[in-house]
């Protein structure tokens, strides 16, 4: 019998396998309109001009504002542990991040 003074469980998370596995971005897209904040994730590769998306995320904007603090607060406790994150070097003037040079 559960305790009637403990909450009940909340959701539980599930992911399919082929999801589970993840994939790799190092570019982000963010736009959005009143109602929606579309993240399009993409992966850059040298010498392509193209930025393949390889996950599209939608969702509403309240989320989208949960979504920054918990990053924020996730960064916060990253480099509390492993110390500050460096801003990559500024590439020299007129070339291309991740395009040809």
């Amino acid at each position: 019998m559960t305790d009637p003074k403990s909450p009940p469980p909340g959701p539980r998370m599930t992911v399919k396998e082929e999801i589970a596995l993840g994939q790799y971005s190092n570019f982000v897209s963010i736009a959005h309109n009143y109602a929606e904040v579309l993240l399009d994730f993409g992966r850059t590769l040298p010498g392509r001009q193209d930025i393949p998306v390889v996950a599209r995320i939608i969702m509403n904007p309240f989320q989208a504002k949960q979504l920054m603090r918990a990053l924020a607060h996730n960064l916060k406790l990253y480099e509390q542990s492993f110390g500050e994150i460096a801003e990559p070097p500024k590439p020299p003037p007129g070339t291309v991040p991740g395009g040809p040079n």
